[in-house]
């Protein structure tokens, strides 16, 4: 019975899990970039797969064109851009998570001098400003542009999509981590993971080269420069061995270096300078372009284009057409003035290899290759600058540099979605800035003097693997106190580097409940205050939560019968079991140690608190220093008491009595080895955090970004559904009043007719001219419905008239082939026949019914005038072809599967000797050979051992003759299938 239930209750769970038919099943991933975003789907049916835009183009630019009435992404904002740069945001990915007195907020107010940047006082971070009305945010911009991302994923995977894989920068801290994820909440984006760019890229490298992938580590570099930074990556692939599945691929990431600020668009902004000041020298205007916000912009969208062409050619001409006073500008660039503009750009090329070298703590002749990725890669200069920095004969050029990533966070996100199963391919990566615990306490010396020691405890190191859990252990403290959570050692950075990282304080973690959890059990043995950390595989540090541990003693009970454990493991299973998390299981890295490398435990030791001395230790001395106790307290109590009798006893025994009193002294040793049982304890104390980096949005302040963007969504489908309608509306009026004037629209309407629909036109037309065109969608589609409502009955003579050629000609052909049909099927002969004689006469009946009604409604419809209401409709002649063709085919499927009638043969003396025969051959056919003698059979065969308990299972369910058996075999069946479902989730 119990397993019944256990089977049902899985049965159910499974069930629970199922997708719903209506559910949405695909996924997406979005390569975020500084200037381009490449969006990846998956969806049952389709694999991964690049999604176009509404241009048919494999990349969108990350821009936004915010002005008062519309709002545009992509191609459309950038076309915007040149016209009117000030209502345009690009490069947004700069400001995210940076405060108003970063270095970066203040460099991207120098590029874009049209924006006004504003401080958010409440904050500390910036938003733009437009007006009183138009203020956003860094992040609600990016949360707009995610936003678009998911509509155009939907709108080619033809379905609804909520799960996605983001990714961001590898040097992205906390802070820029916490305001993507911020930005797609507002979004309505459920975020499975924020995944590292460099890590897709070498997730996508290894998928494809899976079969290369073996034992032996391969440790390749992939060198990303993109549009606004560069990211230097040493990824190892080897295979490993797994629990769960087996030996297994893996990537893990082993070292990362980074410039924040060197990539293509800062030598744009280089070109861009340049051309601004050729434009001067050729003094056509009197004006400085450079204080021209449009000119400027124009130039840029040049400069861009001409980085492009220079990468390829020696020289190319630059050319702007009105660029300012609508004067004309034109003059020519080298390859070789390109890159003195930007030598210092190419100098730091190699700083990101240097660096990822460090922290991996490798050389360059460990690298088999070097492997180029991002769009700036191709400026030949830097691919000479990197060759010869890595000492390598060639730069790997072999994965697409413009989607590898895309490709790869979609990968990803198949792999985190339950509605998909892919090969298995594990994920190392590394946190590439370190995290630390930092807590003060009151100490005393010797000669009694206070003072306050500061502690460090690193939480997670350069380079950490992650997603991990650690926990630290405070065992100096019995009442509430407060720890920080901040950054390590970022002396690896340079001072530019840690002036655009921001705030080094991470949180500060107030916990109350301490002292309490102390008083309630002071008969417990404290192992002290337990903080348990989670980097998520988003790189998001998380406190989990923070508790008190006791450990009491307790009585040893007697041992449980194996059929109760059972019981309760299955129970335990079903939702009961313990509320108390295993250390062990859910936290596979904790960090207990509470001493730094650099200081003795002696230091730490106060002085007039023993207690304290004994909490310092970690649990596993607690645990050990326990147990020995225990042990030197038993046989002072046992020794004493009991052992000086027994040996007065044991002198006057016989040897029996000897053999028993050292069975007994066997036991009482047992007892004596056996440790103490205890009790573990947990109270969870409260925590009060408080942001030091960045403070994120209120709840509040999310609603009301969220309330802000559904309305600009809602007024772009608005405005959407008024441009479709206004547009709708303008094609009909211009249509129809051409139709009026061709032949087959004039044969069919009266001359009252057509000067009432042609008044009705000529006053849409005017109405559309005076108020048309700023009326609302509800009005313009009524006055669209008037006039379409007016025109029915003329659209639906010319279509009746158009249609009747085809369908009269199908008719008549359907007609002489049935009657051909039907003679042929009456001239068989009557011993041949296959056909009833009632099927013969309905089908000449539907000839004959059909015929008639063609001729009588021809007739009639050649009576009436073409501007009548037509009575031969071209439906009516669809039924009647329909149902004509149905018998037919009725007819023919039956003649095509009719089997010959067999020809009676004269009855001679032969004949019951020849049925006789036949009898006994179908009677011999039938004859089952004994069961004996096939298991004779099955016994004789060689090298097979004899039939087991499953082969007998198997013989007897293939039996389904026996009532027993075939009960058997459903249960085996019912079980099998359940099995299957369990396996497919």
């Amino acid at each position: 019975m119990r397993e019944k239930l256990a089977l049902w209750a899985l049965f159910c769970l499974a069930l629970a899990h199922l997708p719903s038919p209506t559910a949405s099943v695909a996924v997406m991933s979005v390569d975020l970039g500084s200037e381009w975003m490449k969006i990846a789907i998956v969806k049952p049916g389709v694999p991964m797969e690049i999604a176009l835009n509404k241009e048919s183009r494999r990349k969108t630019p990350v821009a936004v064109c915010l002005k008062e009435s519309e709002r545009l992404f992509g191609d459309g904002a950038l076309g915007v851009s040149v016209k009117n740069p000030k209502v345009v945001y690009r490069y947004i990915q700069n400001l995210l998570g940076k405060t108003a007195d970063n270095p970066q907020v203040g460099q991207y107010q120098k590029h874009f001098p049209e924006h006004q940047i504003q401080k958010d006082e409440k904050r500390g971070t910036v938003y733009f400003k437009y007006s009183e009305e138009m203020q956003y945010s860094p992040v609600e911009i990016l949360g707009m542009v995610l936003n678009y991302s998911s509509g155009l994923a939907q709108d080619f995977a033809e379905q609804p999509i909520k799960d996605a894989v983001i990714t961001v920068p590898a040097f992205f801290n906390q802070a820029e981590r916490r305001a993507v994820l911020q930005a797609a909440q507002m979004a309505g984006l459920k975020v499975l993971q924020l995944i590292n760019d460099n890590t897709a890229v070498a997730l996508n490298y290894g998928v494809f080269r899976r079969k290369d992938i073996n034992s032996t580590a391969q440790n390749v570099m992939f060198y990303d420069m993109g549009s606004g930074s560069t990211t230097a990556t040493i990824v190892t692939y080897q295979t490993v061995k797994t629990k769960e599945s087996g030996t297994q691929p893996q990537l893990q990431i082993r070292g990362v270096g980074f410039d924040r600020t060197l990539g293509g668009f800062e030598m744009e902004l280089r070109l861009r300078d340049h051309l601004a000041k050729l434009f001067n020298e050729q003094k056509k205007s009197k004006k400085d372009v450079r204080e021209n916000v449009r000119a400027m912009a124009k130039l840029l969208k040049e400069a861009q284009r001409l980085k492009t062409v220079l990468s390829a050619n020696a020289e190319h001409t630059a050319q702007i057409e009105g660029l300012m006073d609508d004067i004309d500008f034109k003059a020519k660039v080298t390859r070789a003035e390109f890159e003195a503009l930007c030598t210092d750009l190419f100098d730091r090329v190699p700083g990101p290899v240097q660096q990822a070298l460090t922290s991996s703590e490798m050389s360059l002749d460990e690298i088999e290759q070097v492997i180029l990725v991002g769009g700036a890669t191709r400026v030949p200069r830097v691919q000479e600058v990197l060759l010869k920095s890595v000492g390598k004969e060639e730069l790997g050029k072999n994965i697409n540099a413009d989607e590898a990533a895309a490709m790869g966070a979609v990968y990803q996100a198949a792999a985190l979605s339950k509605a998909f199963k892919v090969k298995p391919f594990l994920v190392r990566d590394a946190a590439v800035f370190p995290i630390q615990v930092e807590f003060s306490r009151e100490t005393e010396e010797e000669d009694g003097v206070k003072g306050i020691k500061h502690n460090k405890r690193i939480l997670f190191q350069r380079m950490a693997p992650y997603p991990q859990r650690k926990v630290i252990t405070f065992n100096r403290y019995t009442d509430d106190f407060a720890f920080y959570i901040n950054y390590g050692d970022l002396g690896f950075l340079s001072q530019d580097d840690l002036k655009m990282f921001g705030s080094q304080n991470l949180t500060t973690v107030k916990l109350s409940g301490v002292g309490d959890s102390f008083k309630k059990h002071t008969d417990a043995e404290s192992k002290g205050i337990k903080a348990h950390f989670n980097m998520d595989e988003s790189g998001v540090l998380i406190l989990d939560r923070v508790e008190s541990v006791f450990e009491t003693a307790v009585e040893e009970k007697e041992e449980e019968s194996t059929l109760t454990k059972l019981g309760n493991t299955i129970s335990s299973l079903f939702g009961g079991g313990s509320s108390e998390p295993t250390a062990n299981v859910t936290e596979p890295v904790q960090d207990e140690e509470e001493v730094p490398p650099e200081a003795g435990k002696d230091q730490d030791e106060p002085v007039e608190k023993p207690e304290e001395s004994t909490k310092e230790k970690p649990d596993t001395e607690e645990k050990s220093e326990g147990e020995s106790q225990t042990e030197e307290k038993k046989p002072d109590r046992e020794g004493s008491d009991k052992e000086q009798p027994e040996v007065e006893k044991e002198a006057e025994k016989t040897d029996e009595g000897k053999t028993n009193g050292a069975k007994e002294d066997e036991k009482e040793a047992e007892k004596k080895t056996k440790p103490q049982k205890k009790s573990k304890i947990s109270v969870d104390i409260g925590v009060e955090l408080e942001v030091n980096d960045v403070l994120d949005p209120s709840s509040e302040d999310i609603d009301a970004s969220k309330k802000k963007l559904q309305d600009l969504t809602d007024r772009d489908l608005e405005k959407h559904e008024r441009e479709k309608t206004l547009n709708s509306l303008e094609a009909f009026i211009f249509e129809t009043q051409d139709k009026l004037y061709q032949d087959e629209y004039l044969a069919v309407v009266t001359e009252e007719e057509k000067d009432e629909i042609s008044g009705k036109l000529s006053a849409a037309s005017s109405w559309m001219d005076d108020e048309g065109y700023t009326a609302g969608t509800k009005e313009l589609k009524e006055k669209l419905t008037e006039l379409k409502k007016l025109c029915k009955a003329m659209f639906f003579r010319v279509e009746e008239r158009k249609k009747w050629p085809d369908r009269l000609a199908a008719l008549d052909s359907m007609l002489n082939h049935s009657t051909i049909f039907l003679k042929s099927a009456k001239m068989i002969p009557e011993d041949d026949q296959i056909f009833t004689e009632v099927e013969l006469k309905t089908l000449e009946k539907v000839i004959n019914e059909t015929t008639d009604w063609k001729n009588e409604t021809v007739a009639e419809q050649e009576k009436r005038s073409p501007t009548e209401k037509p009575v031969l409709l071209s439906k009516d002649l669809e039924a009647k072809l329909s149902l004509l063709d149905r018998e037919v085919n009725y007819l023919l499927n039956k003649a095509k599967f009719a089997k010959p009638k067999p020809k009676p043969k004269p009855k001679d003396k032969n004949s019951t000797s020849t049925e006789s025969n036949k009898t006994s051959s179908t009677d011999s056919e039938k004859i089952i050979p004994p069961k004996n003698e096939t298991e004779g059979v099955e016994e004789a065969k060689p090298a097979e051992e004899p039939p087991t308990e499953e082969i007998k299972k198997e013989e007897t369910e293939t039996d389904h003759k026996v009532a027993e058996e075939t009960e058997g075999t459903e249960t085996s069946e019912n079980s099998n299938s359940e099995n299957h479902v369990s396996d497919e989730l």
